[in-house]
């Protein structure tokens, strides 16, 4: 994949997560900082760094499991891995 088509499709696959709203907030994940790093490979692996406003939210699960089955229907993506962080923890300063 060349840097243009993944560049692509990391803007396809964030605007994609725009459609996720975290219950809590009321805002999306992807204007509300939680998204930290989209990363695409070769063969269309995708990986999604994220966190969540706080440790232990009770909204973690579905959170994770929304993110990854949205990336898994974006077009070009084979595989679509999630991994949750909280380094650095998210603060509300990470709004967009």
């Amino acid at each position: 994949m060349q840097p243009a088509e993944s560049e692509e499709l990391v803007d396809r696959i964030r605007d994609t997560l725009r459609t996720i709203v975290d219950p809590e907030m009321g805002s999306n994940i992807v204007d509300l900082g939680l998204i930290y790093d989209i990363a695409v490979q070769e063969g269309g692996l995708v990986r999604v760094t994220m966190t969540t406003t706080i440790k232990g939210c009770p909204a973690t699960a579905f959170l994770k499991e929304a993110v990854q089955n949205c990336v898994w229907y974006v077009p070009g993506v084979e595989y679509a891995e999630v991994r949750l962080t909280y380094e650095p923890p998210w603060t509300p300063e990470m709004m967009h």
